[in-house]
């Protein structure tokens, strides 16, 4: 029986590993899509987007469509929420996982999945009613799952294949974001040592 082909909308490499594997083994043959104007600065993009087409032609064999990265509408529709995060990676999600869906369609691809449903860091459910909502809409099959408890997995095999690993989502805003929990880590951290001492 011939695989199914996907449409895997891809946030970057690492997060990509797991997703691949596991719709394969499902019986699905993914075309990884990159689609990502919310990640800045611009090399940050193209070196998390030069990481993925690396590790997709050496390692997964899988083939990567760089889809629009319309920065400007990303500005216009996603900036404007700032720090309200659900609001603003809500519209991010709808902003990127519409550009996969014109792709599939493009493609004659009926079924469409993403990268996003690994990191424990992303809004799962509101990313989850997002896809659903525009495969409904472009008559696409959404294939949601729950790729999170596959996460460290992911990071083991990234790290074990030198790949590039971010440390935060990709807008400034997750950027600074992630800055103030990482101090805030620290700081417990030294309380806590303290505390021992």
């Amino acid at each position: 029986m011939d695989a199914v082909p996907i449409l895997l909308h891809a946030c970057c490499g690492p997060c990509s590993i797991e997703p691949v594997k596991l719709l394969r083994e499902e019986g699905f043959e993914p075309v990884i899509c990159w689609s990502n104007p919310n990640i800045q600065p611009v090399a940050e993009h193209d070196h998390r987007l030069r990481t993925l087409e690396s590790w997709a032609r050496d390692v997964a064999h899988v083939e990567v469509v760089v889809a629009g990265d319309d920065r400007d509408a990303w500005e216009r529709l996603v900036a404007p929420h700032g720090f309200d995060r659900e609001t603003r990676c809500r519209a991010c999600y709808a902003l990127r996982l519409s550009e996969a869906c014109r792709v599939a369609r493009e493609r004659g691809i009926d079924h469409v999945s993403t990268t996003l449903a690994v990191s424990p860091y992303q809004l799962f459910d509101a990313c989850g009613r997002v896809l659903g909502g525009l495969c409904r809409a472009n008559g696409l099959v959404p294939v949601w799952r729950d790729f999170r408890p596959f996460y460290p997995e992911a990071t083991r095999v990234s790290r074990e294949l030198g790949m590039y690993r971010q440390n935060y989502c990709g807008c400034r805003f997750s950027a600074a974001e992630a800055a103030v929990e990482r101090h805030a880590a620290r700081d417990a951290c030294k309380a806590a040592k303290r505390e021992l001492a």
